[in-house]
């Protein structure tokens, strides 16, 4: 039996909500507040597993709520039920330490499931938020580094492999079938693009990227 604690200023939301969470199958609200304040106080007094919390609330608000209890209660369960779409809400309540966020246009399937989920130490964010922290993630990644080969083209990386295998222009272009005169074409770019000298750095450099490995 999951033990819940409701924290909602809205009196018919908060009396229908523990309503239909007490009739579904293996869980029991164990109390309803109004406010951050009280759920923090009902935390301790009714040691719930999972508390739902409304996030703008009279007082102090359910983020607020949230860092406190998460603070203190590190094992409790904390999902954000809220009407807020803002992204911003969605990332300050994963600072806060709630696993959860679920917007309260959720089905009752969709909230029980995000509630096992939470209770099992797993996260649980309604679709259209899990989007923008996606969203959020992808774009504070840096830029993947380019790899040293990208200036090359696959030709000039072709001719670079088996330079660095050795082989003289006339046997890399059998291997490739093209002339001698355009090996060495190939070969004179790839030491301009590579900022190299001669013939024996190219190849000491093919084996340090590990283009001698390759293919």
């Amino acid at each position: 039996m999951i033990k819940l604690l409701i924290a909602d200023d809205h009196h018919l939301f908060r009396e229908g909500l523990s309503r239909i969470l007490d009739d579904a199958s293996g869980f029991q609200v164990v109390g309803a507040v109004s406010s951050g304040e009280d759920a923090i106080y009902a935390v301790t007094e009714l040691t719930p597993d999972v508390v739902l919390l409304d996030i703008h609330m009279p007082g102090m608000g359910g983020l607020a709520a949230a860092e406190q209890l998460h603070k203190h209660h590190p094992d409790l369960g904390i999902i954000m039920l809220t009407v807020s779409e803002d992204e911003n809400d969605l990332f300050a309540a994963v600072r806060a330490g709630a696993r959860g966020y679920l917007l309260k246009n959720s089905t009752a399937a969709e909230l029980s499931d995000g509630i096992r989920q939470v209770h099992a130490g797993k996260a649980a964010i309604s679709p259209a938020m899990s989007v923008k922290l996606l969203d959020q993630f992808v774009s504070s990644q840096p830029a993947a580094s380019p790899r040293p080969t990208d200036a090359l083209t696959d030709r000039e990386q072709d001719v670079l492999k088996l330079v660095a295998r050795g082989m003289s222009n006339r046997e890399i272009g059998v291997r490739l079938s093209i002339s001698p005169h355009t090996v060495k074409a190939h070969l004179r770019h790839i030491l301009d693009k590579l900022n190299l000298r001669s013939r024996s750095e190219a190849a000491a450099w093919a084996e340090r990227q590990g283009l001698t490995r390759e293919g």
